[in-house]
C-alpha cells in the first residue's frame, strides 16, 4: 500500500490535510509542519474520538502512520493553528464539502435541514475548540519554560511514568540523581538550562526546563507510544 488514500469523500487523510495546513503556512511565511508531528498534534487533540488508521509504505521504503478524518475533526485540527493559518485552512475545508444539488422539493427540503444542523454543530465544535486553541497560541508564544513536576500537570502524566519515558527513550539522563537533559534536545531549542549558586548556602545549582517547543514536541512523543501500547 503506496500514497495517499481516501475512502470516500466524507472522509480526508492526514496527509490531505496536511498539504492545505502547510500551504496555508506557507501563504502567512510560517514554517510547514513534519507529517510525523502532524499526526502526533492530530492524535492530541482527537483524543477520545473515534478515527480510521492506517500505514503507508513510502517511495524510499519508511512507513508512516496516517489517519483518516472527518470535515469536523479536521476543523478541530485547524482549529491549532495561528488565527492567520485557521482562516485559510477552514476555508479550504469548506470548499472541499460539495454536497449535490437537490432534484425535488423534498430533496430540497431535506437538504435545508441537514445544512442547519451541520451549521449548528460546527458552531458547538467551534466553541469547544476555540478555548483550547487559544491556549496553544497563548502558550506557544509565551518565552517561560517549565520544569518536570509543571509539565507534568499540564500533560497529566504521572511523575514516575513520565520520567521512565524520559530515560528510555534517552531525552533526558540521571546526572547526580537528577535528570538532565541530552545535548542535542538542548541544541534543538526543547530544553533551557539555568546555572546559578545560592546565595544563602553558596551551593551551586542546575534548573533544566522544558520549552514550549519541547513541550509540543514531547505531548507527540508520548501521545505517539500511548497509541503503539494501545494497539499492540
Amino acid at each position: 500500500m503506496s500514497g495517499i488514500i481516501t475512502i470516500d469523500n466524507n472522509l480526508i487523510s492526514s496527509s490531505e490535510l496536511l498539504a492545505i495546513i502547510n500551504n496555508a503556512r506557507a501563504e502567512h511565511a510560517e514554517n510547514p509542519v513534519r507529517h510525523n508531528d502532524f499526526v502526533q498534534r492530530v492524535l492530541d487533540e482527537l483524543d477520545g474520538e473515534h478515527y480510521e488508521s492506517f500505514v503507508v509504505t513510502n517511495p524510499n521504503g519508511t512507513k508512516s502512520y496516517q489517519l483518516r478524518l472527518t470535515n469536523d475533526q479536521c476543523v478541530l485540527v485547524g482549529m491549532r493553528e495561528s488565527k492567520a493559518v485557521r482562516r485559510t485552512v477552514l476555508s479550504k475545508l469548506k470548499e472541499k464539502v460539495t454536497p449535490s444539488l437537490p432534484q425535488t422539493l423534498p430533496e430540497a427540503l431535506r437538504l435545508a435541514a441537514d445544512l442547519a444542523e451541520e451549521k449548528l454543530q460546527l458552531e458547538n465544535q467551534l466553541s469547544i475548540a476555540a478555548p483550547k486553541a487559544q491556549f496553544v497560541d497563548s502558550y506557544v508564544n509565551a518565552s517561560g519554560s517549565l520544569g518536570f513536576r509543571e509539565t507534568c500537570k499540564l500533560l497529566h502524566i504521572k511523575e514516575n511514568l513520565f520520567r521512565q519515558f524520559l530515560l528510555e527513550n534517552e531525552i533526558m539522563y540521571l546526572l547526580a540523581g537528577k535528570l538532565t537533559p541530552y545535548a542535542q534536545h538542548i541544541d534543538a531549542g526543547r530544553f533551557t538550562v539555568k546555572t546559578g549558586e545560592n546565595q544563602l548556602t553558596g551551593h551551586a545549582f542546575t534548573q533544566n526546563k522544558f520549552t514550549p517547543k519541547g513541550i509540543q514536541w514531547i505531548a507527540g512523543l508520548w501521545a505517539a507510544q500511548q497509541v503503539k501500547e494501545r494497539a499492540a
